[in-house]
């Protein structure tokens, strides 16, 4: 008989851990495969669950046995709706009187005012919010046998497997970016059959009933900080049964005697369009496709990018993932870290996806109604940080929903330019959300940073620089325009040179009480990069060679950097560094200008690069997930590959990720995944100004291995092995003719590339065949 919905839920709720008390783990471990994660028991935690995303819908899937948790996010799902957080107290003439009481030396009097009259009313924004939770109770008879859970990165499926008396049963879940839905599909062996009940949970404003062998969720999402709720939701959940039987009980749905089983969940909000339209369009066409179709539609998609690029360095260990990272503490796998790398362009294709909203600090995936930090996009490092990947790892495409982003926000930060500071162009500071609020925002000692919208167009530029794609440069140069014309009308006089004011290096305190200054050095650095990039990108179009012109004379007069009496890069405008009260502070923002900018160089500006190595040694290798990342990429654009790979293990141990290998801030954000891999690729492969370095910061523990799909600054795809830790060959594609140098150690060789013509070198002596 079928379990009724009362028993099943009670046999959820009685099993700890999912389901799976005495559980027999004897079963003989997989093979080991280089691109799975895969456990011996269910999740517990969140952080030990998998994700599954298509860029617009994501889930974490737990892998019960008893009563199986999938929960759900729409990347639109955010809370309150469309709204102005001007304060209204701001305007020029409030900018002009902080920045004399900066001058004057009064930082806290200045920070003060800052927040009286700047920072926006509501102080926060909106959040990004989880649509809720699938549960799937299951009639299990006897105690399961031979579990296993595992994460396909090459086919985007969590699978969860585990024997019964009667026979095997098999979960498959996938999010379809063909079909636009999440497809849960349920398979029982010969002699076993699916006795199971559906139902659904959301945090939201929302009713919940159950008709017609479907799910139907439908209500509004959550008003936040007196901003009222200003988006309609809708989710709809079918199943279909082979050999068994469907029907709604309540609010669930309640499939019996079933060999084969599939759930097809739409989820959707009035961001664009009718949500309820839209998920019953959606279900209705998934429903139109057999399984198979489905599921090797999706497989195909996602290998159409996931494929393109890989990083071999060794063998696998046959422990299950979770054991990997408790084993990284005390015995280097170099494979854990190929491994990482593999998951971080996963990841980003799962979480943006041309047509999506771009991946927030938690990338799609999120449980709350109040998420860490919102879950919003923090523009004064994480958000950049989560696109540092894209183009190395050739997903130059996922970089798209960032474009379309900056797009928007460049409309509301025009106002905001206006507004406060009676400037032309357009201005964002250091947090935006769903709404493309552009207003500084939780107090100046955070928010007072003028620099979001000019770093985002530096990172926009670096799919160009990889990708050389015209159409690209010719759509992001109006926004890099408005950005530097901010800055033009806005920069200020002083006897070092021109500098911002007010501002802030981010989130750290100086030592007069306050972290509202002027003239920061990232600050000027980004300055530096927007202008140069603005006036090639307008050379390279043909177009406004005046404006050009005029950016190239006004970064030259910019306030240069400085060296400290410590010999250590100045984080401010004057020598504060010394007495700032957190010397081991998060952020290293005055580093900049080595990475991911690439104004400081070894060769370029060795007394610079000596200055930036000091500044690293005080700040110290280790600190949150994302900061720990960034050190490891400036230490391997510093080309020391041992320390890179020293701080690397630090960032893959326990401490700073979580069982499913998620970056732990803590708690989780996912740009450290995406900025530690893209720290792997410096190790291995960096580009600047018609140069290619090969193996530039390869550390010894790495002796063998292979890269295949990478993609240098000029347009250029690089496959290359090495042995003993000497190059064996490098394989170079070029997307255009032109020069290139490439660089092996102390070898340097001028190659003249012709566009789809295949060159290979071979060996420290980078002959050509």
């Amino acid at each position: 008989m079928p379990i009724t919905r009362r028993q099943a839920i009670a046999a959820g709720a009685a099993a700890a851990g999912q389901g799976f008390v005495g559980l027999s783990v004897n079963a003989a471990p997989p093979a080991p495969r280089q691109d799975v994660l895969w456990y011996r028991q269910p999740a517990s935690t969140w952080t030990e669950a998998l994700p599954v995303g298509n860029g617009r819908l994501g889930a974490m899937v737990f892998g019960g046995i008893a009563s199986e948790r999938i929960q759900l996010n729409e990347d639109t799902l955010w809370s309150g709706g469309p709204y102005e957080p001007l304060n209204p107290k701001a305007g020029p003439q409030a900018v002009e009187d902080i920045r004399k009481l900066i001058a004057q030396r009064r930082f806290a009097e200045a920070e003060a005012l800052a927040n009286e009259c700047l920072i926006a009313r509501p102080a926060g924004q909106m959040s990004y919010q989880t649509f809720g939770d699938l549960f799937i109770d299951m009639d299990v008879a006897g105690t399961p046998t031979a579990y296993h859970r595992e994460l396909d990165l090459d086919t985007a499926i969590a699978t969860t497997r585990f024997a019964t008396p009667a026979g095997n049963i098999m979960r498959e879940v996938l999010v379809s970016p063909v079909d636009q839905v999440i497809a849960i599909r349920l398979s029982a062996s010969k002699g076993a059959t699916l006795n199971f009940i559906v139902r659904f949970e959301t945090p939201q404003d929302a009713t919940v009933s159950a008709a017609d062998n479907a799910i139907h969720a439908k209500g509004r999402n959550r008003a936040d900080q007196s901003v009222p709720a200003g988006l309609s939701l809708a989710a709809r959940i079918t199943a279909s049964a082979q050999g068994g039987t469907v029907r709604a009980e309540g609010a669930t749905l309640v499939i019996s005697h079933a060999s084969h089983a599939t759930i097809l969940v739409a989820l959707a909000t009035s961001h664009s369009g009718d949500p309820a339209a839209t998920v019953v369009r959606r279900i209705a066409v998934a429903s139109g496709r057999p399984w198979s179709a489905l599921r090797n539609a999706h497989v195909a998609e996602h290998r159409r990018l996931y494929r393109r690029a890989s990083l071999h360095l060794g063998p696998a260990s046959p422990l299950p993932t979770d054991e990997r990272i408790k084993a990284s503490v005390t015995t280097d796998e170099p494979a854990l870290a190929a491994l990482y790398f593999a998951y971080a362009r996963y990841l980003l294709i799962c979480s943006s996806r041309p047509g999506t909203q771009p991946a927030n600090l938690q990338g799609i995936w999120n449980d709350s109604t109040k998420p860490p930090w919102g879950s919003k996009y923090t523009i004064n490092i994480n958000t950049q940080m989560n696109y540092w990947l894209a183009d190395p790892g050739n997903l130059g495409e996922c970089t798209e929903p960032l474009l379309r982003m900056v797009r928007e926000l460049a409309v509301s930060g025009a106002k905001t330019a206006r507004a406060i500071y009676g400037a032309r162009g357009w201005v964002a500071h250091h947090n935006t959300d769903l709404w493309r609020a552009s207003s500084p925002i939780d107090g100046a000692a955070w928010g007072m940073w003028p620099l979001g919208g000019a770093w985002l167009c530096n990172a926009l530029w670096d799919r160009w620089d990889h990708g050389r794609d015209r159409a690209w440069l010719a759509a992001i140069y109006p926004l890099m325009r408005g950005a530097a014309e901010f800055f033009l009308d806005t920069l200020q006089t002083s006897p070092q040179g021109l500098i911002t004011s007010p501002s802030i290096s981010p989130e750290n305190r100086h030592p007069f009480g306050a972290s509202i200054c002027a003239g920061p050095a990232m600050d000027r650095q980004i300055v530096r990069d927007l202008f140069d990039r603005t006036a090639d990108a307008a050379a390279v179009l043909g177009k406004d060679a005046d404006f050009a012109a005029q950016l190239r004379q006004i970064r030259a007069a910019l306030a240069p950097d400085r060296i400290g009496k410590a010999g250590q890069l100045q984080e401010w405008l004057e020598d504060w560094d010394e007495g700032a009260p957190e010397p081991d502070h998060r952020h290293v923002s005055h580093l900049y200008a080595l990475y991911p900018g690439q104004q400081i160089d070894p060769d370029e500006t060795p007394d610079l690069a000596r200055a930036v190595q000091i500044s690293l040694n005080r700040r110290g290798d280790e600190s949150t997930g994302w900061a720990t990342a960034w050190r490891i990429a400036l230490w391997a654009r510093l080309r020391d590959g041992e320390r890179a790979h020293k701080i690397l293990r630090s960032l893959l141990s326990p401490a700073r990720t979580y069982p499913n290998m998620f970056d732990a801030h803590p708690p989780f954000q996912i740009d450290g995944n995406f900025g530690g891999s893209t720290a792997i690729v410096e190790m291995l492969l960096q580009s600047r100004k018609g140069t290619l370095h090969l193996l530039p910061a390869l550390p010894k523990a790495w002796v063998t291995g292979s890269a295949r799909g990478l993609v240098a600054r000029g347009g250029v795809v690089v496959d290359l092995a090495w042995t003993q830790g000497c190059l064996t060959h490098a394989l170079l594609k070029p997307m255009e003719s032109g020069p290139m140098t490439v660089r092996l150690g102390n070898q340097r060789r001028t190659l003249q590339l012709a566009k789809g013509r295949m060159v290979t070198l071979k060996g420290s002596s980078l002959a050509t065949s």
